[in-house]
């Protein structure tokens, strides 16, 4: 094996630099998070914190954990992230399979109605009219109901079933199985990377998402805790944070005086990033060929 030229030596230095350099770019704003959400608030106003704390302090989750508007604002985060990841890719995926099939009449119009929805849109006012009229204001489902088909993720359904030996399904047909038998115990089980791959990618949407919950929710125990997030930083909410604590809690947090605005944010957001975080490592393994193999054949 002939040693690398110096140029080559230069190149990969260059390109590991660069990586390094992204990577860090990238990482460090989360650690700086996690940083001040470990540190006293009051020394944080101080300035200075960067790689580690230099106040050790769990204050900041104490009052996040206990603020039940928080814990709830969570729980409605699991609960729609669940159960719209869930229907998302079950009903996307159902679509995608009758559009695989050639006697579907009208299917190459169906499937160029579904590509103009991905570059035209009705609109935020538009929609909203619609959310409303469907009764959906204030209610649980306006976050799973209007996501359930996923165009993209359809197109990438399809072209994995399409990619899919024309035997499986024959061989179905001659044991008795419909449709429906097909898809279910058939289809379904040979997805297993394309359904974890965009399983996650549509978890995270649901996890993330914060703007359409403030304009069709306005009860308060709706909120996911994005939406809390993001109230916790637009507005200076310490107070009511405070008011909201037993007479215990609220004489312990005025006599340490350690917990701010800004703390208080940190720690909020951590609680709401760690969790779809830790999911990543048990999917990783699909990501390539969940999405590649829906990308071969079309």
């Amino acid at each position: 094996m002939h040693s690398k030229s110096f140029g080559d030596r230069m190149l990969d230095v260059f390109v590991y630099g660069f990586l390094i350099l992204l990577g860090f770019s990238t990482f460090y704003p989360f650690w700086n998070g996690l940083v001040i959400s470990l540190n006293d608030g009051m020394d944080t106003a101080l300035g200075g914190i960067t790689f580690w704390p230099r106040k050790w302090s769990l204050e900041n989750y104490y009052v996040v954990f206990r603020d039940n508007r928080i814990m709830n604002a969570f729980m409605v985060s699991v609960a729609r992230t669940a159960l719209g990841t869930i229907l998302s890719v079950l009903c996307t995926a159902i679509f995608a399979y009758g559009m695989t099939k050639k006697e579907l009449v009208g299917r190459k119009f169906y499937m160029v109605m579904c590509i103009v929805t991905m570059y035209f849109g009705g609109g935020l006012i538009p929609t909203f009219l619609v959310i409303r009229g469907l009764g959906l204001m204030n209610t649980f489902w306006v976050f799973i109901i209007p996501g359930l088909i996923s165009v993209w993720n359809m197109i990438i359904f399809r072209t994995f079933f399409m990619g899919l030996p024309d035997g499986l399904e024959e061989s179905a047909k001659i044991d008795g199985c419909g449709n429906w038998s097909t898809f279910f115990r058939i289809i379904l089980p040979l997805s297993g990377p394309v359904i974890a791959t965009l399983g996650l990618f549509t978890a995270v949407a649901h996890w993330n998402e914060w703007f359409l919950p403030s304009i069709y929710i306005t009860n308060e125990k709706l909120l996911p805790i994005q939406s809390m997030l993001q109230q916790i930083l637009s507005t200076n909410i310490m107070t009511e944070q405070m008011s909201k604590l037993d007479s215990a809690a609220q004489s312990r947090m005025t006599a340490m005086k350690s917990v701010t605005t800004k703390s208080l944010s940190m720690a909020t957001m951590m609680v709401a990033t760690l969790p779809i975080i830790a999911v990543y490592p048990f999917v990783q393994k699909y990501f390539v060929k969940g999405v590649l193999v829906g990308s071969l054949k079309e």
